[in-house]
C-alpha cells in the first residue's frame, strides 16, 4: 500500500495568446510562486519537482536545465515527463506517485508552454506517417472533425450539440480571471463562426496559449498540517494504449472508457453522473464534449446528445457541472493544459475556485487527452481515500 496523498496548493499564470511580458522561465516562476503562496509554504519545504512541457512544439531541448531558475530546482531532484497533450496529467500522476511511494513527502508538479514561440501545427503534421496517417496533417482539427462526423452519422448528434458545449465552456470562462479566451457567446455565435473542417467551426476549437501551472502534492501527515481541506487523490489512471494514429477507433474513445472505468473502481464510484460533483475535462474541441460523454459512462453509447447535452445536465446549475474554469476551449498552454484540469478540480474540493466555485464539492474528476487518443484520469475527494 502506498501513502495517501493530498493536493495542498495550486498556482497558475494569467494565460494569453502572447505573454510578451514574460519569458518561459518567468512564466514558470509565476506559477510556482503562486502555488507556494496558495499552500502558504516555502520552496525549501519541497522535496522534489516533476516537470513537463511539449518541448517538441517549442523546439527547445533540455528544458529541465534551462528552467532551473523558474522552478527553484537547484540541488533538488527533478523528473521530466513529456507525453503530448496528456503531459500535464502525466506530470501530475508522476508527482503523485513520487509522494505515494514514500520517497518524498512534498512534491511539486509543474507544466508550461510558450506557444507564441512555437509551431504546434508543424510539429503535429510532421510526427505522422505521410501515407497511412493523413488526418493529422490537418493538425488536431482533422481527426476531431473525422470522428465527430462518424458519431453524427451513427447516433444522430448535430452541430448544434457541439455548439451548446462550446457556449457553455466559453461563458464559464468569464468567471475565471486566469482564462485566455473570455468571451460571452451564444449557440448561434458558435454555429455562425467560420468553418475549419466540417463539422468543426472556429469557436468549437481550443486556442494556443502561453502559460504555466504548478500543483503541490503532500503525503497525509504533511498535507493535514499544511492545508485545512486538502484535495485527496482517490485515483490516478493512465492509458496510453495506442502508438499510431492509424490504430484509432474513431467513433468512440477506448482509452477513456478503460481509464475511467478503472478510476471509478479505485474510487468506489458506481454512478459517476450522480456521485461526482464537478468535472474538469480535457476537451480540445466542443465535439469531444458531446461524443466523449459516453466514454465517461455518464450515459449509454450514443445517448449523450439526447440525455446529457440537450438537457443541459453539465451546465453550472446542472446535475454535473463540467469545466467551470472554461476548460481547454478557453485556455490551452499545452504542457500545462491537463495539469490545470487537476489544479482546478483540486481548487473546487478546497473551496478556492472563487467566482467559478461549485457549491459543496466532495468529489471531482479531472482528465488529460493527447497523443494517439491517450487518456489520463484523476479523481479527487474531500475525504481520505
Amino acid at each position: 500500500m502506498g501513502k495517501r496523498v493530498g493536493i495542498v496548493g495550486v498556482g497558475q499564470t494569467h494565460h494569453a495568446a502572447h505573454r510578451l511580458d514574460a519569458s518561459g522561465v518567468e512564466l514558470i516562476a509565476e506559477a510556482v510562486t503562486r502555488a507556494l503562496d496558495d499552500a502558504d509554504m516555502s520552496l525549501e519545504q519541497v522535496d522534489a519537482i516533476v516537470i513537463g512541457n511539449m518541448d517538441h512544439f517549442e523546439n527547445i531541448n533540455y528544458v529541465d536545465m534551462w528552467a532551473t531558475d523558474g522552478l527553484g530546482s537547484c540541488m533538488k531532484p527533478v523528473f521530466k515527463v513529456t507525453t503530448g497533450g496528456t503531459t500535464g496529467t502525466t506530470v501530475g500522476a508522476a508527482a503523485y506517485y513520487h509522494a505515494a511511494s514514500g520517497l518524498f513527502d512534498v512534491v511539486m508538479a509543474v507544466g508550461w508552454e510558450k506557444n507564441s514561440e512555437s509551431d504546434t501545427q508543424a510539429a503535429i503534421a510532421t510526427c505522422a506517417n505521410p501515407v497511412l496517417e493523413r488526418d493529422p496533417f490537418a493538425g488536431a482539427i482533422g481527426p476531431l472533425a473525422t470522428e465527430y462526423s462518424m458519431y453524427m452519422k451513427a447516433y444522430g448528434a448535430t452541430e448544434e450539440d457541439a455548439a451548446i458545449v462550446a457556449a457553455r465552456d466559453r461563458n464559464n470562462a468569464l468567471n475565471n480571471i486566469y482564462a485566455h479566451n473570455r468571451m460571452k457567446v451564444t449557440v448561434e455565435d458558435v454555429l455562425n463562426s467560420p468553418m475549419l473542417s466540417y463539422p468543426v467551426k472556429f469557436l468549437d476549437m481550443c486556442p494556443r496559449s502561453d502559460g504555466a501551472c504548478a500543483v503541490i502534492f503532500a503525503v497525509e501527515e504533511k498535507a493535514k498540517k499544511m492545508c485545512d481541506r486538502p484535495a485527496w487523490v482517490h485515483a490516478s489512471v493512465v492509458r496510453h494504449d495506442y502508438t499510431h494514429f492509424g490504430d484509432l477507433e474513431w467513433q468512440w474513445m477506448p482509452t477513456l472508457e478503460r481509464a475511467t472505468l478503472q478510476a471509478y473502481k479505485y474510487a468506489g464510484i458506481s454512478n459517476p453522473l450522480r456521485e461526482l460533483d464537478v468535472a474538469e475535462l480535457y476537451l480540445p474541441c466542443s465535439t469531444c464534449g458531446v461524443k466523449w460523454m459516453d466514454s465517461f459512462w455518464f450515459c449509454d453509447r450514443g445517448e449523450s446528445p439526447k440525455k446529457i447535452i440537450r438537457k443541459r445536465v453539465t451546465e453550472m446549475d446542472g446535475e454535473l457541472p463540467i469545466n467551470p474554469s472554461g476548460g481547454v476551449i478557453a485556455t490551452n498552454p499545452i504542457g500545462a493544459t491537463a495539469l490545470i484540469r487537476v489544479g482546478e478540480a483540486a481548487w473546487q474540493i478546497m473551496g478556492r475556485a472563487e467566482g467559478r466555485q461549485v457549491p459543496k464539492v466532495k468529489k471531482a474528476l479531472a482528465t488529460g487527452f493527447g497523443g494517439c487518443s491517450w487518456s489520463d484520469v484523476f479523481i479527487l475527494g474531500a475525504d481520505l481515500p
